[in-house]
């Protein structure tokens, strides 16, 4: 099974052995800093209790969703009223293995929250991502409605073989709406042919991407599924570098809900047209522009024109890209962060981007939170960090050497502020000025 702690030892194993295969990492241009401007505190939540995953902001409340840790405590998601910036608090819990007992066992990386208008529903809906700690535990996804943040509801719940959602999407388009989900290595996973002691495999299995109609979200169904295997010939196992491989890690769509972006980790970010959502079109993929790959994550800027790509890897950074011509996706920058490396990890490198006017967001593993801007994606200038103070790793499995550091996992921007989750120390509220 596919999870963040066996990523962690791989990735860190990898990253050490290249290290010691090609020495210092090539010197590169760094971004050079705007005009002044600072990423300050306005408020820290600590939720207790175990990891912290992604966080997700929604009319004046952030969605902290969590990760399985040693222990998988299922925590859940906890939902904290933001309205007031400076004085953040919990109003629920939600997706818990307390609360909900089928999802014990399993943790909720992710969460999305969209205004959903349909015949069937019409208010806030959340799609959570479910991945199981052990055998026989849920995997797959929720959705739940959020309409009163302080009492969500469960609608239903999807299993999903033969692994969980890693991450997932949720798009309203018109009077439907649709999740997107990634199932990691589903297509070699699921092969009929599959050997588990090689890990190889002759036939492509069940896609990596899903697309289930959520139109009732009481009663999902699966439309549509694409995997590059199947569709492009491509071998889950034929990827390159450290961690060689080719699966669906992310997506995200576009506002209209046409477009589906892949994050297809070494395959690049593969874009689909999802018009219609039983028979998703390849339209192309972004270029090959290292040696690593693993394309971690996407957003979208510039009406849709600029997909900011992110590579979970050692030293991994920001690569812009135009797709005005989504067949030939044209490599616009790099964006890297002043000063040296430290350590041998990919948690010195980035995670996840998000993007609101000329600005992109990036939470940056131990380099903590990054602000940007993008006015003009060719030269993308460094505005503002902040890294939270280094938490305790008390079950001594993310900060190496060490017994306490800074992940920090998520960001969303906000009306006048800015949400972060760190894997161990939970909420962070912040303010670029």
């Amino acid at each position: 099974m596919f999870t963040l702690r066996k990523a962690l030892r791989l990735l860190i194993a990898f990253a050490a052995s290249a290290l010691l295969l090609t020495g210092a990492a090539e010197a590169v241009p760094s971004a050079k800093p705007a005009r002044a401007l600072h990423l300050q505190r306005i408020a820290h939540v600590a939720p207790g209790g175990g990891a912290s995953g992604d966080v997700y902001g929604h009319l004046g409340y952030a969605y902290l969703s969590s990760w399985h840790g040693a222990s998988c405590p299922a925590l859940g998601v906890r939902v904290y009223d933001v309205r007031n910036p400076k004085r953040p608090h919990r109003v629920s819990t939600f997706a818990d293995g307390r609360s909900q007992p089928r999802v014990d066992g399993s943790w909720t990386e992710k969460t999305i929250v969209q205004h959903v208008s349909t015949p069937s529903f019409k208010g806030e809906l959340a799609v959570v991502s479910f991945q199981r700690c052990g055998s026989g535990q849920f995997q797959g996804f929720g959705l739940y409605d959020v309409t009163k943040p302080a009492a969500p509801k469960q609608l239903s719940l999807v299993r999903t073989d033969p692994k969980g959602s890693h991450e997932i999407w949720l798009q309203p388009r018109g009077r439907h709406a649709y999740v997107y989900t990634a199932i990691t290595q589903s297509e070699l996973l699921s092969s009929p042919d599959y050997n588990p002691q090689t890990r190889q495999a002759k036939t492509p299995g069940e896609p990596d991407f899903r697309i289930f109609d959520v139109t009732d979200p009481a009663h999902p169904v699966q439309v549509g599924g694409w995997g590059a295997w199947k569709h492009l010939g491509i071998n889950p196992n034929d990827g390159r570098g450290h961690f060689s491989s080719n699966f669906v890690h992310s997506v995200i769509a576009n506002p209209a809900g046409t477009r589906a972006y892949l994050s297809y980790w070494d395959l690049g970010t593969v874009i689909l047209d999802v018009r219609d959502p039983s028979n998703p079109r390849y339209l192309g993929r972004t270029p090959r522009t290292d040696d690593e790959g693993d394309a971690h994550s996407a957003a979208l800027a510039k009406g849709g024109k600029v997909l900011i790509e992110t590579h979970e890897t050692y030293d991994g950074h920001p690569t812009l890209f135009d797709i005005s011509n989504p067949a030939h996706p044209r490599k616009l920058s790099d964006f890297r962060l002043p000063g040296p490396v430290t350590g041998n990890s990919f948690t010195n490198g980035v995670h996840d981007p998000k993007v609101h006017g000329n600005r992109a967001y990036f939470s940056w593993y131990e380099r903590g939170v990054v602000a940007a801007d993008i006015s003009n994606p060719r030269k993308p200038k460094l505005l503002a960090r902040f890294v939270p103070p280094a938490a305790a790793d008390e079950e001594q499995l993310l900060c190496g050497n060490v017994s306490s550091c800074t992940l920090v996992w998520g960001v969303y921007p906000m009306s006048g502020y800015l949400l972060a989750s760190d894997i161990l120390s939970g909420l962070w509220v912040l303010q670029l000025k």
